[in-house]
């Protein structure tokens, strides 16, 4: 059985252990204080994800929904107000599922706070008592602060992924722009991989913060081919061997550039730069060891590259390319199942599969425009 626990542990050194900490800072003085949780909003599909969390697991861990059906998130956010449950018993029959699995795992009060930047809504943070009316005036001032600090740290975080996504996007839409790929293959590719990575987060013992990490770095796997000459990438047919050996360098030279990128910018310190670079480099390995650039085996392929290549190839199979046609989500989805065990993870291919509707929705939203 694959395993891989590299994701977690890498997650410690950022953001989810500054908020195990400031939970157990919180919890000397409010022993009642049973769970912090942070989930972001995505304004462009208007998706709540569950993000980072410190205290006991629940059913609401690697969770989205939209904020359109959370009515009373959708009113925080318009009032910009905060909102105290000091008795969640009222939510033990609740059709809402957040709220039903908050009082399935024990709590029974809670405090919700927006996470407001510049204006802009960035999320919620999530505080969980496991007693009724635990929450005293004292104790929300308090609370308070913590929530502006997570705001503070959330904000400064995604600025720095904004600089270093703008900075390889850069060069990737270099390369993109002579790439034959289609013009949405990295907008669907990057969503499969978030997919894969939620349903495969409890399977492999990661958080959400790395499936937020890998749906943000997988449209980078092919940085690399800016390297590439237009003689290889855009040949229409079949790569001779020679030509394959120089397009397999894209994976060397795209990890190349992420490490100089990242020290000329002074990037370096930024969390989880080490999902990117595996995503960049391995892409393309094969559990058989087959694959390139360093043949890696298994679990030695780090978890990102082998949910990536899941996603990478299943787009390509259903996409119309100069050399074939576009394959039927059956057809491909039997192609993954033949590949899986020996060139891609087993559990990531049914991960993609088991969420059929939600892969049609995303092809729906992103399906290419025959006339260009």
């Amino acid at each position: 059985m694959l395993s891989n626990k590299r994701g977690f542990a890498d997650n410690q050194d950022g953001l989810s252990a500054q908020l195990k900490h400031l939970h157990e800072v919180a919890a000397l003085n409010f022993s009642f204080l049973s769970r912090i949780a942070v989930a972001l909003y995505d304004s462009s599909t208007d998706m709540v994800r569950t993000f980072v969390y410190s205290g006991k697991t629940c059913g609401l861990n690697h969770y989205q929904a939209k904020l359109s059906e959370c009515y009373s998130l959708q009113e925080l956010a318009h009032s910009h107000g905060t909102r105290v449950e000091q008795n969640l018993s009222v939510f033990a029959d609740s059709k809402h599922r957040h709220a039903y699995e908050i009082f399935e795992a024990g709590y029974r009060s809670s405090y919700t706070v927006p996470m407001l930047w510049q204006g802009q809504l960035l999320g919620f943070v999530f505080f969980n008592a496991d007693r009724i009316d635990a929450f005293s005036p004292r104790c929300l001032s308090e609370l308070d602060v913590i929530a502006q600090f997570l705001t503070l740290l959330i904000a400064t975080q995604q600025s720095n992924a904004r600089m270093l996504l703008a900075t390889l996007r850069s060069a990737r839409d270099m390369t993109h722009s002579r790439d034959p790929e289609t013009a949405y293959h990295l907008e669907r590719m990057s969503r499969y991989a978030r997919l894969i990575a939620l349903h495969t987060a409890n399977e492999f013992g990661v958080d959400d913060d790395f499936v937020e990490h890998v749906y943000l770095f997988s449209p980078l796997h092919d940085l690399g081919k800016i390297s590439i000459p237009d003689s290889v990438l855009l040949k229409p047919g079949k790569l001779t061997d020679a030509e394959f050996e120089v397009m397999k360098g894209h994976t060397l030279t795209g990890a190349e550039m992420v490490d100089k990128l990242m020290g000329n910018f002074g990037l370096s310190h930024l969390h989880h730069i080490s999902v990117l670079r595996n995503i960049v480099r391995h892409h393309h390995e094969a559990l058989d060891g087959s694959g390139y650039p360093d043949a890696l085996q298994g679990r030695d392929i780090p978890l990102e590259a082998r949910i990536v290549a899941v996603a990478d190839v299943f787009d390509a199979l259903t996409s119309k390319r100069p050399y074939k046609e576009a394959w039927d989500n059956d057809r491909a989805f039997l192609t993954l199942r033949e590949m899986a065990g020996s060139k891609l993870d087993p559990f990531c291919v049914e991960a993609l599969i088991d969420q059929r509707a939600e892969v049609e929705e995303i092809q729906r939203v992103f399906r290419e425009n025959p006339f260009g």
